[in-house]
C-alpha cells in the first residue's frame, strides 16, 4: 500500500512532487534542526487519488490517526482537548507556489470547551477568542465557502472604528457567536465543533481547492500541469497573538525587488497567520524586530544567512514568535523581478555559492525580455480608457493614428504615433514599423498584430474589445463616452493591457542601450553582460535573425545573430512596388511578363546586395517569394464596386485587373496559389529573384572581403519533384554568375515533414516553417480560429498555450522530428533550422535544442531571448556545473 502521509523528519527539499514545495521545504528545515513547529505532510498522490476517485484512497484515514497520536504524544496534548488542547493548522502545498490555492486554516482544535481551556493555560482570555474568531472566520470562508465580506462586515460593525486589538475577550465571545449564526444561516449547518471532523474537512477543502478556478487559471497562466495535485500540511500551532511579546513576520533574505543584499521583510506584533499580508493593521520594517525582541531577532538573521547558504539562493521565509521564542514557518526558494534574478545569479557566483553554469540555469529568457520592454517610470494618474490583452510588452506614448500612411506621415515629421486598428495586415508593416506601439479592437495574442509587433520589439495591445474603432472618422469611442480623434496622444501598456488617454512617462530600457552597443555602468546590465557571455560559450544551437531589410539586419547582428534564418521577399513587394507585382498578374504577353520582372530585378538585387552587406559574411537565407496572391491585389469587392460605380468611364486597368482578381480568387488563400505553386505557374518569377540574388552575391563579395553566404529556401514544397524542378533552375543561374549557395527548403506542409527523406534528395537544408506547420497540421486559420474558439479552447484546457505561442510537441513537434531523422538519414550533413515565430519561445528552443537543429531564427528584438534558453537547453540535457 502506498505511503501518503509523511512526518516532518521524514521528507527533504528534494521530495516537491510528493510532498509539495511547503512540506518538502518544512521537512529540510527540520532535518537542518531548526525550530519548527512538529507536523506532517499528506501527500499529493493521496491528491490525486481523491480528485480521480471522488474520495479519500484506502488506508489514508489511518495513517493520518497515526500520525495524529504521535504528534499528541510528542506535544503532550490532544487534539481539541478540553483540558489542554493541541491546535493545528491546515495548509495547501503543491510543487509551484500557486496563489489561487485554498487559504491556511489556523487554529483546528478549537470549540466551546477548548477555548475555555486554552484562556486558562495561555492565561490569556483575549487571546482564547481571538483564536476561536479566527478559527470560525477562516473554517466559514476557506472550507465551507461562504463569501467572507459577511465576516468582515461583522467585525468592521464591532470595531465601530476601533482597531483590531482595541477588541476586548467579551468583544471577541459575541463575535465568535455572530460568526456562528453566519455560518448557520449561510449553510444551514452549526459550525462542527468535534476537531477530527474540522480537520478532515479542511483536508477535503484542500484536495478540492487544486480545481478551484482561481487555480486552474493561474496553473493556464504560468503553464504548470494541471495533474500534479497538491499536498495538505498539519503543523502543531504557535502563535503570534498572545501579546506584545509575539508576532508574525516575512522574511526575505535579499530584496525581491532589485537583488541587493541586506534585511528585507516585514513585522507585526500580536498577530497570527495571514496578518501580515492580509493588511489588517501597518506592519513595521523587519529591521524594527532589533528593537523589539533583540535575541530572536539575532537568531532570525543567523537563520536566514544559513538557509540562503543552504539553498545557495534567495529564501523567503515566513516566522512567528511566540512569547519570545521564534519558530519557522516556511522557506521557499523566493520570487523576484527579472531584475532582481540577474544580479542575485551573479551575485551568487562572486559568492562562490553556484558557478556560471548554474547562474545561467537561475535566469529564463522571459525574463529577460521583461528587461529589454520600455515601461512607464511610475504608477500614473492618468485617465484609464479600457483594458486589453497584453500582447507585447513595454510602454509606448504618441498622437493616435489609424492609418498606416499617417503613421509614417506624422513618424517621418518626428512624431510619436500610436497605431489604433480594428486589426491590422501585411499592408499595415510600414505604419507600425513608424509607431511607437500598435493597439487593435480586434485579435489575440498571436494574431498578426501581436506577431508583427513582438517581432518588431513594438509594443501592442490587441483585443481592446470596448473600444469602437472607426478607421474612417479618424477615431475611436471608449467606455463612459470618451472620444480619442486623430492626434490625441494616447499611452499603451503592453505589459498589463492597459490603454491611458494623455501621456505617461516611459523610460527606455537598460538592456536594450546595452545590447545596441551603448554602454551602461550599472549591476543589472553587468550581470546581464556575464550571463549572457557564458551563455554564448556554452549553447550549441546558433542563432539567426529573421530580417527582411539591411537595417533590420544590422540590429539582429548588434543582439548577437550569427546570420539570417529568413529573409521574406514579399515583404519586399509591397508599397510602392505593389504596381509592378499587379502589372506581373496582368501581362498578357510573354513580354509584358518580361517587362515586370525587369522592372522587378535591379530593386530585388538592391535588397539583397543591402541584407549581405549588413551580415558581412554570415550566412542570409533567402525564402524565394511567399505570397497568397490576394495580399498583391485589391479587395475583390471594393474593385467590383469601383469598376461599377465609374460604368464606361472605368480604366482598362481597373476592368483588367478586376478580371484578373475574379480568375485568381481563391475561397482559401492561405492553402492555394502560393510558395513554389507561384514559382512553378508565373514563369521567370523565381528565376528573377535567383538571378538577383546571385549578382547581389557578386557584388557585396567585391565590396567586401567576407563575401556573402547565401542559402536559396524554396517554399512551401509538398513534393520532392516541386523542388528538383526549383532546384534545377536555380543551379543553372548560378553556375553561369559563378556563384555558389545553398539551396533548400522550408518545411512548412505535413506532407514535406513526412517525406523527408525524399525532398532531403534535392534539399540542402530544411528550415521549419512552424507557423504555416501549425496552421496546416491542426486544420487552424491563426487569424480566424483566435478570434473565434482560442478563448474557450483554453478555458475547456484543449490548449494549456496557444500552439501558435508555444510548438505543440505532440503533433508539431513530431512532424519535425520525423523530418529531421529521415532527412539525415539521407542527407547526413543536412543543415536543420527554424525560422516560424517559435524560433523565439523558450520552451520551443528548447525543444529544437532536443531534436538536433543547428539553428534557431527569430526575430531581432528576441533574439538574445534565444541566445539564453539555447545556452539553457544545453546545460539542462548536457550536465553543467551546478556549485
Amino acid at each position: 500500500m502506498p505511503k501518503y502521509v509523511y512526518d516532518f523528519t521524514e521528507g527533504n527539499k528534494d521530495l516537491k512532487d510528493l510532498l509539495g514545495g511547503k512540506g518538502a521545504n518544512l521537512a529540510e528545515m527540520t532535518n537542518l534542526g531548526l525550530p519548527v513547529p512538529p507536523g506532517f505532510t499528506i501527500t499529493t498522490e493521496a491528491c490525486r487519488h481523491y480528485l480521480g476517485d471522488g474520495g479519500m484512497p484506502d488506508g489514508l484515514g489511518e495513517e493520518i490517526s497515526a500520525h495524529l497520536a504521535e504528534l499528541e504524544a510528542q506535544m503532550g496534548k490532544r487534539l481539541g482537548d478540553p483540558g489542554d488542547p493541541l491546535l493545528v493548522s491546515v495548509r495547501s502545498g503543491a510543487k509551484f507556489s500557486m496563489p489561487g490555492m485554498m487559504e491556511t486554516v489556523l487554529n483546528i482544535g478549537l470549540n466551546d470547551s477548548s477555548v475555555l481551556a486554552l484562556a486558562k493555560q495561555s492565561g490569556n482570555e483575549r487571546f482564547a477568542w481571538d483564536s476561536y474568531r479566527r478559527l470560525i472566520q477562516m473554517f466559514g470562508k476557506t472550507v465551507l465557502g461562504i463569501d467572507g465580506e459577511f465576516f468582515e462586515t461583522a467585525i468592521d460593525e464591532l470595531k465601530d472604528g476601533r482597531k483590531d486589538t482595541d477588541l476586548d475577550a467579551a468583544d471577541l465571545q459575541r463575535l465568535v457567536e455572530t460568526y456562528k449564526d453566519i455560518i448557520r444561516s449561510e449553510t444551514g449547518r452549526d459550525f462542527p465543533c468535534d476537531p477530527r471532523e474540522q480537520m478532515e474537512l479542511a483536508i477535503r477543502a484542500v484536495f478540492d481547492s487544486w480545481n478551484a478556478p482561481r487555480a486552474v487559471l493561474y496553473r493556464r497562466q504560468e503553464r504548470i500541469p494541471g495533474d500534479l495535485g497538491t499536498a495538505v500540511n498539519v503543523c502543531s500551532m504557535v502563535f503570534g497573538n498572545l501579546g506584545m511579546d509575539s508576532g508574525t513576520g516575512v522574511a526575505f533574505t535579499r530584496d525581491p525587488g532589485s537583488g541587493q543584499q541586506g534585511v528585507y521583510g516585514d513585522y507585526l506584533q500580536n498577530a497570527q497567520g495571514e496578518d501580515v499580508v492580509a493588511g489588517i493593521r501597518n506592519t513595521v520594517p523587519l529591521q524594527e524586530l532589533e528593537k523589539i525582541d533583540s535575541e530572536a531577532y539575532r537568531e532570525l538573521l543567523d537563520i536566514m544567512a544559513r538557509l540562503e547558504g543552504h539553498y545557495r539562493d534567495l529564501c523567503d521565509i515566513e516566522f512567528t514568535i511566540e512569547r519570545g521564542k521564534l519558530w519557522m514557518l516556511q522557506t521557499r526558494v523566493g520570487k523576484r523581478t527579472a531584475a532582481a534574478a540577474f544580479c542575485i545569479a551573479t551575485q551568487l557566483v562572486d559568492e562562490g555559492l553556484i558557478g556560471m553554469d548554474e547562474a545561467v540555469k537561475r535566469v529564463t529568457g522571459d525574463q529577460l525580455a521583461q528587461l529589454m520592454f520600455p515601461r512607464f517610470a511610475e504608477a500614473t494618474d492618468n485617465r484609464r480608457l479600457t483594458k486589453g490583452m497584453n500582447a507585447s510588452p513595454g510602454a509606448a506614448v504618441g498622437k493616435a493614428v489609424f492609418t498606416s500612411e499617417k503613421a509614417v506621415e506624422l513618424a517621418g515629421r518626428g512624431e510619436a504615433v500610436i497605431l489604433v486598428r480594428r486589426e491590422t495586415n501585411p499592408d499595415d508593416l510600414a505604419g507600425m514599423i513608424a509607431a511607437r506601439g500598435v493597439l487593435t479592437s480586434r485579435g489575440g495574442k498571436t494574431s498578426h498584430a501581436a506577431v508583427v509587433a513582438r517581432g518588431m520589439g513594438k509594443t501592442c495591445v490587441c483585443g481592446a474589445e470596448e473600444l469602437e474603432v472607426d478607421v474612417r472618422a479618424g477615431r475611436f469611442t471608449a467606455p463612459g463616452g470618451v472620444t480619442v480623434e486623430e492626434g490625441d496622444v494616447i499611452s499603451i501598456d503592453g505589459s498589463s493591457g492597459a490603454v491611458y488617454l494623455g501621456e505617461v512617462p516611459v523610460v527606455a530600457s537598460p538592456v536594450v542601450e546595452y545590447f545596441e552597443g551603448r554602454p551602461a555602468d550599472e549591476e543589472l546590465v553587468r550581470s546581464v553582460d556575464r550571463i549572457m557571455t557564458h551563455a554564448d560559450s556554452v549553447r550549441r544551437l546558433a542563432v539567426r535573425a529573421n530580417a527582411d531589410t539591411p537595417e533590420d539586419a544590422a540590429r539582429a547582428r548588434r543582439f548577437g545573430a550569427q546570420g539570417v534564418g529568413l529573409c521574406r521577399t514579399e515583404h519586399m513587394f509591397l508599397g510602392d512596388r505593389r504596381q509592378l507585382v499587379e502589372d506581373l498578374i496582368l501581362a498578357a504577353t510573354p513580354k509584358e511578363c518580361q517587362a515586370a520582372l525587369d522592372a522587378l530585378e535591379p530593386l530585388q538585387t538592391a535588397d539583397f546586395t543591402g541584407l549581405f552587406e549588413a551580415m558581412e559574411g554570415l550566412p542570409v537565407t533567402i525564402r524565394l517569394i511567399d505570397p497568397p496572391l490576394h495580399e498583391f491585389l485589391p479587395d475583390i469587392t471594393e474593385l467590383s464596386v469601383k469598376v461599377a460605380l465609374a460604368g464606361d468611364e472605368a480604366t482598362d486597368r481597373d476592368r483588367r485587373l478586376l478580371e484578373a482578381v475574379k480568375r485568381l480568387h481563391e475561397q482559401n488563400p492561405m492553402l492555394g496559389l502560393r510558395g513554389v505553386r507561384l514559382g512553378l505557374v508565373i514563369p521567370g518569377l523565381f528565376e528573377m529573384q535567383v538571378r538577383a540574388i546571385a549578382k547581389a552575391a557578386r557584388a557585396s563579395e567585391a565590396r567586401q572581403s567576407a563575401g556573402a553566404k547565401a542559402e536559396i529556401m524554396i517554399p512551401l514544397v509538398g513534393a520532392v519533384q516541386e523542388l528538383e524542378i526549383v532546384r534545377e533552375a536555380a543551379e543553372g543561374i548560378l553556375a553561369e554568375a559563378g556563384v555558389s549557395a545553398l539551396i533548400g527548403t522550408m518545411i512548412e506542409v505535413p506532407r514535406a515533414a513526412l517525406t523527408a527523406g525524399q525532398v532531403a534528395e534535392a534539399a540542402e537544408f530544411f528550415s521549419f516553417g512552424t507557423n504555416d506547420l501549425t496552421q496546416m497540421t491542426w486544420g487552424f486559420s491563426r487569424d480566424d480560429v483566435e478570434s473565434g474558439f482560442f478563448g474557450k479552447y483554453l478555458d475547456l484546457g484543449v490548449f494549456g498555450v496557444s500552439p501558435f505561442e508555444s510548438l505543440d510537441r505532440d503533433g508539431v513537434g513530431r512532424l519535425m522530428r520525423i523530418a529531421a531523422e529521415e532527412g539525415r538519414r539521407t542527407r547526413p550533413g543536412l543543415k536543420l533550422g527554424i525560422c516560424g515565430e517559435h524560433g523565439g519561445d523558450p520552451d520551443s528552443v528548447h525543444f529544437c535544442h532536443e531534436i538536433g537543429l543547428d539553428y534557431v531564427s527569430c526575430s531581432p528584438f528576441r533574439i538574445p531571448v534565444a541566445r539564453l534558453e539555447a545556452a539553457r537547453a544545453a546545460l539542462t540535457t548536457e550536465g553543467s556545473d551546478s556549485r
